[in-house]
């Protein structure tokens, strides 16, 4: 199975002075876990993640004055859609982080998450044992 299996084309996308909770709402009433930040000041696409929000609240920084651009991910990994997703996943893994951007001819094509693997991984019928059996 492919990358482009299992991305999402459609990515939410929001800008850097959005505040954290503006990013929040969205990425909530979306059901994702990551936007794409779109800074013209920036040479391509970044990313802002549950997790950074999740720092920057356990510091007690207020989400109402803090803006997307300091809290967004630098290291951004791209991924090929024609890469398998053992490549990607091992790519996450290596790299610690649950969010891929994928690209097809040099540009930003989509988002791939950990979730995404996962849902293609077990409908393509990878089963786990039930609990009760797992318990004997």
């Amino acid at each position: 199975m492919l990358v482009s299996d299992a991305m999402s084309r459609e990515m939410l996308t929001v800008g850097p002075d959005h505040t954290l909770r503006a990013a929040a709402k969205l990425m909530a009433s979306r059901h994702v876990g990551a936007a794409v930040v779109l800074d013209p000041d920036l040479p391509g696409p970044a990313i802002i993640t549950e997790r950074d929000m999740l720092r920057s609240l356990g510091a007690g920084e207020d989400p109402d004055a803090e803006l997307v651009s300091a809290h967004m991910s630098g290291e951004v990994v791209h991924v090929l859609s024609s890469w398998s997703l053992e490549e990607a996943a091992s790519a996450m893994v290596r790299g610690g982080f649950r969010h891929l951007l994928v690209s097809e001819a040099g540009e930003t094509a989509g988002i791939v998450s950990v979730r995404d693997v996962v849902r293609c991984w077990t409908e393509r019928g990878v089963t786990v044992a039930p609990a009760t059996a797992a318990a004997h």
